[in-house]
Formats: C-alpha cells, sequence, structure tokens
C-alpha cells in the first residue's frame, strides 16, 4: 500500500480529496472539526517536505451553488487547527482555479469550492476528473469518507496520475484498522451489532461471521430476533418480514460455531419519550402498550462479560435509545466495557455514525483503539465490497 511516505514532496504541488464533509451550525460556524484535525497530519508532512497543498472536498448534498454549503465557510477553523492560513478559490475547475494554483508557493494551502457545485462530481465525469487532475503533481486520496463513492475526485481523477497517486496517513489508517478485524484479528473475535434494523446491517453480519466468535445483536434490530422466536415484544420496533431472515442467521451463526447473545432483558417505556414511564422487563415478555428502548441489567452484565473477554471487538450500533439520557445506559455500560477490554490489551474499533456518536458523547474516544471516520465506507468494507476510492489508487 503506497502512501504519502513514499514521496518527497519538495516543490511539488499535492492534489489532495480530503473529506471536510463537517457540520455547520445556523451561523455557518463549524460544529465538529473532527474530520479536519483527522486530515492534519497528511497537509503538514506534505508542508513540512516543502510542498503545497491544493485540497479538495463536498459539503453537503447541494442543488445548486447555494451559499450554506460553499467551503468558504470552515476556512477559517481549518486555518486554526492547521496553523497556516488556508487561501480559498470560488471554484474547483477554471481560470480562477489556475490562477490560484499558479501563484501557490511552497508551504502554502488551497482549498477548491465545493466539488458538488458540479453534477459531474458525483456522475463520475472523466472530463471533469481531468480537469481536476491538472492542479497536482501528485495525486492522495485521504477521504475515507467518500471512498465508497465512485466520484469524480475519489476514483476516476486517479487514472491521470498512474505512478504518481498515493494514500494519506488517514485513509491508509483506515484500511489497515478495519483489516484488523476482517483479516487480522486475535481471538475472541467480538462484534457488537446493533442500531434500529435488521435489514442495514445483514451483509455486515453474514460477512462477518466468518471472523467472529462472538456476535452481540442489541438496539431496536434485537426485537425482530426475539419475535421471530416467540416472543412478545408489545410495541418495540420491528421488521416484521425479516423475521425469517432473524432465524436464518442465528441457524447460520451456530452452523460456524458463533455464539449469538441476544438482550434478554429490557428497559420498557409507555412512550418513545425520555420522560416516559419506564419498567424492567423480560424481553420475551413485553406487555401490550409499552415499548423495549434500552438493555436492562442483565443484558448489559451479559454483554460486559462478553466484551471483557475479547481481543478484538467491533462496536457498528448502539444497544439503546442513546439520545435520551433515561434510556442510554445500556449504550454506557458497553462502551465502558469496550474500553476496559480495550485498556487491558485488547483492539477495538467503532464505526458508523450512530456508534461513533455514541462514544464521544459519552467521552471514551480516546478509550478505544480506533475511531473510523466514514461511516458508509467502513459498513461498506466490513461487507466485504470493494471501495471505488481505495482501487483506484491500487490500481
Amino acid at each position: 500500500m503506497k502512501t504519502i511516505d513514499a514521496y518527497n514532496f519538495k516543490d511539488k504541488k499535492a492534489l489532495i480529496r480530503v473529506d471536510f464533509n463537517v457540520p455547520l451550525n445556523d451561523q455557518l460556524e463549524v460544529t465538529d472539526p473532527t474530520r479536519i484535525e483527522a486530515a492534519k497530519p497528511t497537509i503538514i508532512k506534505i508542508l513540512e517536505d516543502g510542498g503545497s497543498c491544493i485540497l479538495m472536498s463536498h459539503l453537503g448534498r447541494p442543488k445548486d451553488r447555494e451559499n450554506e454549503f460553499s467551503l468558504k465557510h470552515i476556512v477559517e477553523t481549518a486555518s486554526g487547527i492547521l496553523g497556516v492560513e488556508v487561501k480559498f478559490v470560488e471554484d474547483c475547475i477554471g481560470p480562477k482555479v489556475a490562477a490560484a494554483v499558479g501563484s501557490l508557493e511552497p508551504g502554502q494551502i488551497l482549498i477548491l469550492e465545493n466539488l458538488r457545485f458540479h453534477a459531474e462530481e458525483e456522475k463520475g465525469d472523466v472530463a471533469f476528473a481531468k480537469e481536476l487532475a491538472q492542479w497536482g503533481n501528485i495525486y492522495v486520496n485521504d477521504a475515507f469518507g467518500t471512498a465508497h463513492r465512485a466520484h469524480a475526485s475519489t476514483a476516476v481523477i486517479a487514472q491521470f496520475f498512474k505512478d504518481r497517486k498515493c494514500f494519506g496517513y488517514l485513509l491508509a489508517s483506515e484500511i489497515i484498522n478495519v483489516n484488523k478485524v476482517l483479516s487480522d484479528s486475535q481471538s475472541p473475535v467480538t462484534a457488537i451489532i446493533g442500531g434500529a434494523k435488521v435489514s442495514s446491517k445483514i451483509t455486515i453480519i453474514e460477512n462477518i461471521l466468518d471472523k467472529v466468535d462472538h456476535l452481540i445483536i442489541g438496539g431496536g434490530m434485537a426485537f425482530t430476533f426475539v419475535k421471530a422466536q416467540g416472543g412478545t415484544i408489545g410495541t418495540s420496533l420491528v421488521e416484521d418480514d425479516k423475521q425469517e431472515l432473524a432465524l436464518d442467521i442465528l441457524a447460520m451463526a451456530k452452523e460456524k460455531g458463533v455464539e449469538v447473545h441476544l438482550p434478554v432483558d429490557t428497559i420498557i417505556a409507555d412512550s418513545f419519550s425520555n420522560e416516559a414511564k419506564s419498567e424492567i422487563a423480560d424481553i420475551y415478555k413485553i406487555p401490550e402498550g409499552w415499548m423495549g428502548l434500552d438493555a436492562g441489567p442483565k443484558t448489559r452484565a451479559l454483554f460486559t462479560e462478553v466484551i471483557l473477554k475479547s481481543k478484538t471487538i467491533l462496536f457498528n450500533g448502539p444497544v439503546g435509545v442513546f439520545e435520551m439520557p433515561n434510556f442510554a445506559n445500556g449504550t454506557i455500560e458497553v462502551c465502558k466495557a469496550i474500553s476496559e477490554a480495550t485498556k487491558n490489551g485488547a483492539f477495538s474499533l467503532v464505526g458508523g455514525g450512530d456508534s461513533v456518536s455514541a462514544v464521544k458523547q459519552f467521552n471514551f474516544g480516546d478509550k478505544v483503539s480506533y475511531v473510523s471516520t466514514g461511516g458508509g465506507a467502513m459498513l461498506e468494507m466490513l461487507e466485504g465490497k470493494t471501495l471505488p476510492g481505495i482501487a483506484a489508487i491500487l490500481e
């Protein structure tokens, strides 16, 4: 795997695909700069070599050139994080960009305007990719968050750089860390798969069954498994059309010698509200009119026991409605167990939007081995798919 360490960037212009798709508030200020911070090591290495950086990114899902999606809003934050004044140009192709790139000196950084202001970006247009390609001597992909998209700036552009393309530090570390679960894991391996729906996680579960010893199923998706086995689940979230699939997963796991751990009790509520009346119930005997919103105490103890014995842990999806404080305890206990196992030498990978939000919200981000920056991209890697943005660099 060729990374930026393979190059000396002295007097070179590095064209870097970063993922600066960061959240902005109503005042168009960056509220979470994690993705900018994650790209910093790659950018600093190039600057310290004596090169310059031309950064390409998208922001949001603009339908047109809408001001709220302009990357100019992140320039001040990026300058502060990178410790270098970041320049900005109001397009990503055309004469204005040519002039800005032409005047760029070694040690300087230029951010191009939102790639998605051009429909050709998402279409993977070759001519558009070729126009972008002219701005750099070396192409660096450091955007894991978009590596699963065959867009002009992530996959198509690489063909114009032949032997002058590589991975940035962030993208390289994402690949290495996901592979620690998929192909380089230490047993026992435990996957904690939570979230709302079985349907959104089925391909991940199928792909990792050959690689794990324990499968913990939590969150809303657990109720589909419970109902499929004859449990009564009240008004809990369920995918009735996926009950047979749930039974197939359990049979497949048994066949492969994977131990499946389902919740045994749950915190039930009489409405979907933090202020709802709540009780503890056997997960197979939830009364009518009540819904399960969090893992119960017996379940937390069971999950904790499994996690603490693990040497490799994948956490993908919360085990309760953690956004509501009264139903966050199950997810907090899982985070605690993962951090304890990590402290004792286990490798832990957290990925997928909600589980990343949970470890950040409860301050466990620095207590796990690796927090992935790319939800969709990580999920597709776990599903065993080849990601276009990665394949394009390896070709």
